[in-house]
């Protein structure tokens, strides 16, 4: 098992990769916030949902769902259609526009990770991948109900403010998550 020091380093690691995350949301459109990309990446990666489903995906509340829903609704990128196995739900679907813009923003954030991982290997950048994934593996990212109170021997861990990071090489697979939601919120 790692030593403490190596804990407290990789703690400081990820809270670094905020910058990687900031960078991509740059490249981003104006009109397709991080939010709006996170629903179109799961949209194009999973196929048609229910809302509640995609709320768990992206590990945030409904309120939170429902606004980055009706934001690409409104620009005609998803379509909203009632579940025919239970009326109140509705399904979520990406339209032809939605996918040109996934597609557009897998080219974004595969020729920003080009030009940044550039000059790293292909072993190196699988070897990246791998290990990212087993991290995100070992988290269970579904949100979790709030503690009524914290323990006294926990304090803050930096890098841990309940956010989600998830960057994979846009050139490994064809509907890459662009960015994660920022904000987490129990459901």
């Amino acid at each position: 098992m790692a030593e403490q020091a190596q804990f407290e380093e990789l703690a400081r690691q990820l809270s670094a990769v905020g910058a990687v995350k900031r960078d991509l949301a740059r490249i981003l459109p104006h009109e397709c916030p991080a939010g709006s990309a996170a629903v179109l990446t799961l949209l194009g990666r999973y196929g048609s949902m229910r809302m509640s489903k995609l709320a768990e995906l992206l590990a945030v509340d409904m309120s939170v769902t429902s606004r980055h829903v009706a934001h690409v609704a409104e620009r005609g990128w998803i379509e909203r259609s009632p579940d025919p196995a239970d009326k109140r739900s509705r399904i979520l679907r990406l339209t032809p526009a939605g996918e040109a813009t996934l597609v557009d923003l897998s080219r974004r954030s595969t020729e920003l990770l080009t030009e940044r991982l550039g000059d790293w290997s292909d072993e190196e950048v699988d070897q990246l991948i791998r290990l990212m994934t087993r991290l995100r593996d070992s988290f269970d990212c579904r949100p979790v109900p709030p503690r009524l109170t914290a323990p006294a021997s926990v304090g803050p861990v930096p890098g841990a403010a309940g956010t989600t990071a998830e960057v994979t090489s846009a050139a490994r697979a064809p509907t890459t998550p662009v960015l994660a939601p920022t904000t987490r919120t129990p459901a």
